[in-house]
């Protein structure tokens, strides 16, 4: 008999159900929340009331799309955490009454675990990665390195110290003047910018930790200074300082990788998390593997940013343990894998 799992992710400001079939994937909404734009970052209470308009459509849109009706449903697979806890809650509210509706079990699920185990879903390719390997997330609020041992077994290593990674790409875009979120649009232009032109600060970190709120202080103290000088500094020079800021990024993700691979003895990398889908990341692991030894992995771009199907995709692996979630487990903001 085939199994079918619902998918809800609420984590933040997207409102996203998912349908699996056996780890194959029937249908993957999203509903995204423009609203945040003009306030240059998510409001979370404004996000909490989006999902509370969009989680009943999106929910019942995605089991139409999945050619199946709500009764052939097995499982509810839900995000507990990390996230916000506002929106977090409007998905684990509405998945616990689905279940109890339904009579069906109730799943929780860690939404890093999610990032990184959506390469496991059926339409991610041939080419699965074997465990153990790192596991690297990386997102708007997230920046950890995870030694992942098996589906259920993962222990952070390394973890930023303050700012995420995409966080840093947000921040310094807007120093630039660039619509959030900003780090799509560096992506875009440092494709055609110089990216030794300017040098920014490498924070110096011990172990596999990272810390990205040095580069961001000196980046804005080096835009004001130059805005100084001259007003057109930024406009002139956009390319250049995208690209620059991009390489730096990239470089100390890079250089902490490599790192964990000489320490854990693993040559496996696999990435997830909005992102994963940057050009200059994916580029510059991709162009070292042979050099440093080891196998990078960059899922699917519809399975970088949140969305359902990753979380589906634990819920089916958790339903085939038989590992269920209860109605008395509370959302979580601060959900540790």
């Amino acid at each position: 008999m085939p199994t079918y799992i619902l998918g809800i992710e609420s984590s933040c400001d997207d409102t996203s159900a998912s349908v699996l079939c056996d780890g194959k994937v029937l249908s993957n909404l999203t509903a995204n929340q423009e609203i945040h734009k003009s306030f240059g970052g998510v409001v979370p209470e404004l996000a909490s009331r989006a999902h509370q308009q969009n989680i009943i459509p999106v929910v019942n849109q995605a089991i139409i799309n999945a050619n199946i009706d709500k009764n052939q449903l097995n499982a509810i697979a839900y995000t507990r955490g990390p996230g916000l806890l506002g929106s977090l809650l409007v998905g684990s509210s509405f998945a616990k009454s689905l279940s109890m509706g339904l009579n069906v079990p109730l799943i929780e699920v860690n939404h890093m675990q999610a990032h990184l185990l959506a390469h496991f879903i059926e339409d991610c390719g041939d080419e699965k990665p074997t465990f153990p390997f790192i596991g690297v997330t990386i997102s708007g609020g997230h920046t950890q390195i995870v030694l992942v041992k098996n589906y259920f077994e993962m222990e952070i290593i390394g973890e930023t110290l303050d700012d995420a990674i995409g966080e840093t790409f947000d921040k310094c875009g807007k120093m630039l003047g660039l619509p959030y979120p900003a780090g799509p649009h560096i992506d875009k232009h440092s494709k055609n910018g110089d990216s030794k032109k300017y040098k920014f600060t490498k924070p110096k970190v011990g172990g596999l930790n990272y810390s990205f709120s040095g580069l961001k202080t000196g980046f804005m103290r080096y835009i004001q200074k130059e805005k100084m000088n001259n007003e057109s500094f930024v406009s002139n020079e956009l390319e250049n300082l995208c690209a620059s800021l991009q390489n730096t990024i990239v470089e100390i993700l890079f250089d902490k990788i490599v790192l964990a691979i000489k320490q854990t003895g693993i040559h496996k990398v696999v990435f997830g998390g909005g992102v994963s889908c940057n050009s200059g990341i994916i580029q510059k692991f991709k162009h070292n593997e042979n050099i440093e030894n080891y196998k990078s992995y960059f899922p699917k771009f519809e399975y970088t940013t949140d969305n359902a199907a990753m979380i589906a995709m634990v819920g089916f692996l958790k339903f085939n343990n038989d590992d269920f979630s209860t109605l008395e487990k509370s959302a979580q903001a601060r959900f540790k894998l």
